[in-house]
């Protein structure tokens, strides 16, 4: 997601450059033929056109406020991932202990059961990022404006780097093998994890109680998986969004007709101010139709997503100062103001 106070105009233009030109062009045209050669049937009253610009305004709002809270949505599933990540860390610290123990274990066998746990949970995170970042045929990051933005400016790590060597370090060689073959590895890991529950239950490490409140927690996390999959795999309803486009271009394309009009009526050289004009009226629907697209897919992995990479990392440093580790990794910085 973009970080700082202000979203950088000259982004915003670099973004759009190619409708900024085809905008000039599409306004360009009906203005020499009107005045150089005096085809003055071109210009068409404004009145309709307001109209029409008046339905297509709503229109454009109402996407980009469903678009909104798609990505509203996807933010506060990751904000109780990471509530519910950090009260796993404190019950799994607190909870396994020799209290309940048929065989008691020592302090360095405890610890590497609780590190086991919470380096699972750390490899779950990684996985459901991951998994949410598979590209689906309705997200429009790999369009060309879109996709020459991100090879320019920022990178996802998803995209290029193999899971399986991400999550290695948090897992044991049988798990990693386990993995290779499953579908959904995010809902597995939490499987692996309710089952060491049920054996540190068996041995005594913990009690029903302790156990019923990790087993809560696991569901929680998959509550949360199934919010975000639900996002991921349920596209913005097509036919709002193809009407939504169809009905933008439709009013840009009669804007510059519809201002020959307007500023014949000032006379003189006024009517090439239809120029900058039009292209300036229809730069700002167009981009505010495309600012819904980006928006409406919250982990595709465009510079507008929950920064998914970035929380994830602020899950493993807390959960590794839980551990009382010195290996932390530093937070993840925004590169070009964009934090993935």
């Amino acid at each position: 997601m973009f970080i700082g106070r202000n979203y950088p105009l000259k982004d915003f233009l670099v973004w759009t450059r190619r409708e900024i030109f085809f905008l000039f062009l599409l306004a360009l045209v009906p203005t020499v033929l009107f005045q150089l050669l005096h085809w003055k049937w071109l210009a068409i009253p404004w009145l309709p056109i307001a109209m029409i610009g008046t339905a297509v305004a709503f229109i454009v709002g109402f996407k980009n406020n469903a678009s909104y809270d798609r990505a509203w949505e996807a933010r506060k599933a990751w904000g109780a991932i990471i509530n519910a990540s950090r009260a796993w860390g404190i019950l799994v610290n607190d909870y396994v202990t020799n209290r309940h123990a048929v065989s008691p274990r020592s302090e360095s066998e405890l610890r590497e059961i609780r590190r086991q746990l919470i380096y699972r949970h750390l490899a779950w995170l990684t996985a459901l990022r991951y998994q949410l970042r598979e590209p689906r045929a309705w997200e429009s990051v790999s369009k060309a404006h879109n996709a020459e933005y991100r090879d320019s400016h920022y990178a996802v790590p998803e995209h290029t780097d193999d899971i399986c060597d991400v999550i290695a370090p948090h897992l044991s060689d049988e798990e990693c093998e386990y993995l290779q073959n499953k579908k959904n590895k995010a809902a597995q890991l939490i499987s692996l994890q309710s089952r060491q529950l049920r054996e540190l239950l068996e041995q005594g490490l913990i009690e029903d109680f302790r156990h019923m409140e990790l087993e809560k927690l696991l569901l929680e996390f998959y509550n949360q998986q199934g919010v975000c999959e639900r996002l991921k795999n349920t596209p913005y309803p097509r036919q709002f969004a193809s009407l939504n486009l169809f009905f933008v271009r439709l009013f840009i394309f009669m804007v510059p007709f519809g201002m020959l009009q307007e500023f014949n009526q000032m006379g003189g050289h006024f009517i090439w101010l239809n120029i900058p004009f039009s292209a300036l009226v229809c730069w700002v629907f167009h981009t505010m139709e495309k600012i819904g697209e980006v928006t409406e897919n919250p982990f595709e992995g465009s510079p507008n997503d929950v920064p998914m990479m970035a929380l994830t990392r602020n899950i493993e440093i807390d959960l590794k100062d839980m551990l009382d580790e010195t290996d932390i990794p530093p937070a993840l910085q925004p590169v070009n103001s964009i934090l993935m």
